[in-house]
């Protein structure tokens, strides 16, 4: 069983900026992918950016390539997702996940390979 705590979330004018971490307990996340995804109201999970277990291949979502930046300290068994020139329509909850599988080079943004979770940080956006 892994643990996971998202921390730094809250309340940004737009053109802000701020950085999550997902801290990981009970087990360590280096040999796993691990996914940040978002859940806006009445839209389903998203992937928003993942990194592979060593952090050389990093995917993103469109709509949040160039400000969005995903990178890991497996040391310290942490995620983290830096956000920059953030706009209203990135406020959700902001969750990290754990790829299923152990594999080197594997990167993955589909929410069905993912299974363990955080109960998510609130990230609002305002106008």
């Amino acid at each position: 069983q892994v643990q996971l705590v998202e921390s730094g979330g809250g309340l940004v004018q737009a053109g802000g900026s701020l950085r999550l971490s997902c801290a990981a307990s009970g087990r360590t996340i280096s040999s796993y992918a691990m996914g940040w995804f978002r859940q806006a109201p009445g839209k389903e999970r998203e992937c928003v950016a993942a990194i592979s277990r060593s952090g050389g291949y990093t995917y993103y979502a469109d709509p949040v390539k160039g400000r969005f930046t995903i990178s890991r300290d497996n040391a310290k068994n942490t995620v983290y997702l830096e956000m920059n020139s953030l706009k209203p329509e990135d406020t959700a909850v902001y969750y990290c996940a754990v790829d299923r599988a152990i594999a080197p080079f594997r990167v993955t943004m589909t929410t069905n390979d993912y299974d363990y979770w955080g109960q998510g940080t609130q990230v609002t956006v305002s106008s």
